[in-house]
């Protein structure tokens, strides 16, 4: 798998992507992205904008309506199984199996990915540790509060080291401390050459993460560049500006 990655510069080439719902929502009006292998990228909008759908359907959980997508060159679509081996998915929403326990969970994660029993307690001791997750091991997901509930999800997308990190809204709804703790961590595993593509409606978070973002709305992506190439563009002097010019939301002067 490896090999394969580094013969690719992109990690992420969506061409012309399209989701028409079958209630007739046009949620991705014709998305064209590229993201380089080891980039930090930020997918910036409002709800509503488009964000969690173009993830489902990169990632297999929603099929395009037209348009194609490729993860370090395999197609989603066509060579789904590849696809999906690269990339690790934070979803937004929490979906844990609630009668499992934390170390359950992650030993079942890595099975799904043909990860061996060595190299699977390995990894799941040095998750729950990262996440502080050790006292936690032995509880079953209904018992855990919101906080580790969003450490385990996280922890459980990278149980098969991703070449690709997914992470939708990771921070919505937890306290400052966490949210702090998790910038750190995943800035440190994108300097270690993971790709990382976060999708978020904070500010802050896209700045501090982000090297490159793209602002979406209402399934289209409106500009690409960093906060710097985004300010001059929008003639405004801050990133939240920029954010309230493009969904059409009043600047304050």
């Amino acid at each position: 798998m490896s090999s394969t990655v580094k013969n690719e510069t992109l990690a992420l080439d969506v061409k012309g992507l399209k989701k028409t719902y079958d209630s007739g929502t046009k949620a991705l009006k014709g998305i064209d992205l590229q993201i380089k292998s080891g980039q930090f990228f930020g997918l910036l909008g409002p709800n509503g904008a488009g964000k969690s759908t173009l993830i489902h359907t990169i990632t297999g959980l929603s099929m395009p309506t037209s348009g194609s997508a490729k993860v370090f060159g395999s197609d989603v679509v066509g060579d789904y199984k590849t696809a999906r081996m690269y990339v690790g998915l934070s979803p937004q929403d929490i979906n844990l199996d609630w009668f499992l326990t934390v170390e359950q969970t992650l030993d079942f994660h890595a099975g799904y990915y043909g990860m061996r029993k060595k190299e699977r307690r390995q990894r799941i001791d040095e998750l729950l540790k990262v996440f502080s997750l050790t006292d936690k091991k032995d509880s079953r997901g209904m018992f855990l509060s919101g906080g580790m509930k969003r450490r385990m999800v996280i922890a459980r997308a990278l149980m098969h080291k991703p070449e690709f990190l997914i992470l939708d809204e990771p921070t919505a709804g937890v306290d400052v401390e966490l949210r702090r703790e998790l910038w750190k961590y995943v800035k440190k595993i994108n300097e270690q050459g993971t790709t990382i593509l976060l999708t978020t409606h904070y500010i802050e978070e896209a700045e501090e993460l982000c090297d490159q973002i793209a602002v979406i709305n209402a399934g289209k992506i409106l500009k690409i560049g960093t906060v710097a190439e985004l300010k001059k563009a929008y003639k405004v002097k801050t990133l939240e500006d920029v954010y309230l010019k493009a969904t059409g939301k009043k600047v304050q002067s």
